[in-house]
């Protein structure tokens, strides 16, 4: 069934809207077209995961919908809202208020604490220091490192480090959850742990959840797969018969 069916149907609305997206970069002879129309709808409260060889589009496609990069024509619309005529500043705003990230090499602070870690997002948003301490901690008792809140990365093992960075990403309760390669830097129990902690934010919070991976087997953790392939969006079996 389609989103628009699904949303006549009265189920959850598209958080996300991508209507004929394109992104090309340079110009002439060195001109790359990352995206090539690509029309994609999420709805609130999915877990999808984003599957492609390398220069796909996926990655680039994560960046436009993280609003850390702009797309080159088409429309990208969240929440109702189109991206393409909001401001610089409105953009960040948006990314800072309803997007947390989480990077496959965890991003964090090495000579800073857990708990410090976490609080960045919050001190970013002005927010008081005793209300951004009880947060930081809420975070990560959530993502079960509670007494290990002054520890520092280099004191933490990877999957400790993934999971400071998941709490961070999840303090300022967003909208959505943007993971790329979350698992690629740990070995296959903590991948599981990692995934097992997404899906029941996702299943529990409502969070929605994107997530690039190029391992099918993490992959099953999202109730749905979109395959890229030469700057598209293509089906399983054109997926499957370009290997």
């Amino acid at each position: 069934m389609s989103a628009a069916a699904l949303q006549a149907d009265g189920a959850a609305p598209s958080l996300i809207a991508l209507r004929g997206v394109t992104k090309v970069y340079g110009r002439g002879q060195a001109e790359m077209r990352a995206l090539q129309g690509i029309d994609l709808d999420i709805l609130t409260g999915e877990f999808v995961a984003m599957m492609g060889p390398s220069g796909s589009g996926k990655s680039t496609c994560m960046n436009i919908l993280g609003c850390l990069d702009a797309p080159t024509g088409g429309r990208y619309s969240f929440n109702g809202v189109d991206v393409g005529l909001l401001s610089r500043n409105q953009r960040a705003l948006l990314r800072r208020n309803y997007i947390g990230f989480v990077f496959q090499g965890f991003n964090l602070l090495a000579r800073t604490s857990a708990l410090e870690n976490v609080e960045l997002p919050l001190i970013y948003r002005g927010i008081p220091l005793a209300e951004r301490h009880a947060a930081a901690r809420e975070a990560l008792a959530a993502v079960g490192l509670s007494g290990w809140e002054h520890h520092t990365p280099g004191e933490l093992s990877g999957g400790q480090q993934q999971r400071v960075a998941i709490a961070r990403a999840i303090v300022t309760q967003p909208t959505l959850l943007l993971a790329d390669e979350p698992t690629g830097n740990l070995d296959t129990a903590r991948s599981h742990e990692i995934m097992e902690l997404l899906t029941r934010f996702n299943r529990e919070l409502g969070l929605t959840v994107v997530m690039v991976t190029h391992e099918p087997d993490m992959a099953e953790y999202a109730g749905r797969m979109i395959h890229f392939l030469d700057g598209r969006v293509v089906t399983a079996q054109e997926a499957e018969a370009s290997h």
